[in-house]
């Protein structure tokens, strides 16, 4: 059992000032414990009193929901790469080409728009849930908003169908219109997995990533086994398979709210256009490489291409790991900064620092001692050393600038993160015109510089807004918690 303090003071209390030397801070029945060492007390002014309080728990349980997250992203990481092995058993490594540049930007325009709607609905859903109120005005805010830009957007890649059906999907048009599809799938699967997590719904949440997965291997293995060799086949499977979960979900009654007051525009849109940004340029930037690839190589090397997305899918297993450790950190980082304890938040944010760059490291000495040999296992695929060791430096550095932009969003640093992926982004272009002729090394050359040029802003915005004293608000908490602009 431990020993309890009070202080005697009666206008003393219990201020930030006392708070500031606690070792930790914690409820105990009910009531808010500060452990402090006792010369520190004795210097605050406490006087001890003869009071029994409970050990303190070390054992933190995992946070609610963070096993129905981490096995719909389990399903859905596991099935991206079976995707990408069947398909090109069925369709040859030329012919599936165009499925490679469908899915990289399908994954640059679908997270790039819609995951802050899904932010600014998980916030706005959470923030009501906490104070006993109904959400369903934030879901009549938020989903014409969502039809706006799916329109929008609709539009002008309408207008622009038929270059990219020549310049970039290989004459397949079927392949145009499931990048369109695709695109207007994705709008309610983000809007469904931000009313999943503003409520609390985590298993809901899981499914919906999960099944979106799941259905896309299983209509891919289909397709294969009935020897359908259409390529638009197979991108329709791409475009349609995020709408299972939402249909999953809405029949289990999984994506209903209750009533509330009217939602101001101020309630659901206070950082949306940072987040618009940092989302649409960090979805861009994990996905460029491929993307910059097709573009840039000639009617010779569409093998080429399809050999360049399987290295890029490879070097992403750091990042898929990332995810997992996500699920079963930033929770904590949550509980910290909800009782604004910045040096515990350090603290543990320093940890997290260090489980992210470990993971980057291992996948990046993996890549280089047995990267070319699990590709040519896994895939039939080559690409040398080089190219799959900077691709894995270059996932590395995405990733730990990912986790520190995230902590820079928790501190109210939207427009800092935004501004830092669109200089990463403009880095990538420059690198990709001026470093080399290669068609792979001026692209591996541009990831590795854009991810660091990222990270270095991440780090000095982080810097200075902790000097500065920022305080970490709920609001900014829950968008940085679902800040993830890439889909394994």
């Amino acid at each position: 059992m431990g020993q309890g303090y009070s202080w005697t003071q009666p206008d003393f209390g219990h201020p930030r000032a006392v708070k500031a030397h606690c070792r930790t801070l914690s409820k105990v029945h009910s009531r808010e414990v500060c452990y402090i060492s006792q010369s520190k007390f004795a210097k605050l002014g406490g006087v001890r009193v003869n009071e029994e309080l409970p050990p303190e728990k070390t054992k933190i349980p995992l946070p609610e929901g963070t096993l129905a997250v981490g096995g719909g992203l389990m399903v859905a990481g596991i099935s991206s790469y079976a995707f990408f092995k069947v398909g090109q058993e069925a369709l040859g490594k030329e012919d599936f080409k165009p499925i490679v540049a469908l899915w990289f930007a399908t994954f640059v325009l679908a997270p790039g728009f819609f995951l802050p709607l899904e932010q600014e609905m998980g916030r706005a859903l959470a923030h009501r849930r906490a104070l006993g109120l109904g959400g369903r005005a934030i879901v009549r805010r938020i989903v014409p908003l969502g039809i706006a830009i799916t329109g929008i957007i609709v539009a002008l890649l309408a207008g622009l169908s038929s270059i990219a059906t020549k310049d970039f999907f290989e004459g397949y048009g079927l392949v145009t219109a499931a990048l369109i599809i695709g695109f207007i799938s994705y709008a309610p699967a983000h809007l469904a997995r931000g009313i999943c997590s503003g409520q609390g719904r985590f298993s809901s949440y899981g499914i919906i990533m999960g099944a979106d997965g799941f259905v896309r291997i299983v209509g891919c293995v289909i397709l294969w086994q009935l020897d359908i060799t259409n390529v638009g086949a197979y991108a329709m499977v791409v475009a349609l398979s995020p709408l299972s979960g939402v249909l999953i979900v809405g029949l289990r009654g999984g994506l209903q709210t209750e009533e509330g007051p009217v939602a101001p525009w101020s309630e659901v849109t206070p950082n949306l256009g940072w987040l618009l940004i940092g989302s649409l340029m960090g979805a861009g930037l994990v996905n460029a490489g491929p993307i910059a690839v097709n573009i840039l190589a000639n009617d010779e090397q569409d093998q080429q291409v399809t050999a360049f997305g399987n290295g890029v899918l490879l070097s992403r297993v750091p990042l898929f790991l990332f995810q997992a450790v996500q699920a079963a950190l930033l929770p904590r980082l949550a509980r910290l900064a909800a009782q604004n304890d910045l040096d515990e938040f350090r603290n543990g944010f320093r940890r997290l620092m260090k489980v992210v760059i470990a993971v980057g490291l291992l996948g990046t000495l993996a890549s280089f001692a047995v990267g070319p040999a699990l590709l040519e296992l896994v895939y039939d695929d080559v690409l040398d050393r080089r190219s799959l060791t900077l691709l894995a430096i270059g996932s590395a550095l995405y990733m730990v600038a990912l986790a520190t932009a995230q902590a820079v969003i928790a501190l109210n640093g939207h427009a800092r993160v935004g501004l830092g992926w669109l200089t990463g982004m403009a880095s990538f272009v420059i690198c990709v015109w001026l470093a080399s002729d290669d068609l792979y090394l001026r692209v591996e050359i541009g990831l590795v510089a854009s991810s660091l040029v990222a990270l270095l802003i991440f780090i000095v915005s982080l810097q200075r807004l902790l000097v500065a004293g920022a305080i970490i608000n709920s609001d900014s908490l829950s968008d940085a918690l679902l800040d993830r602009p890439f889909e394994t």
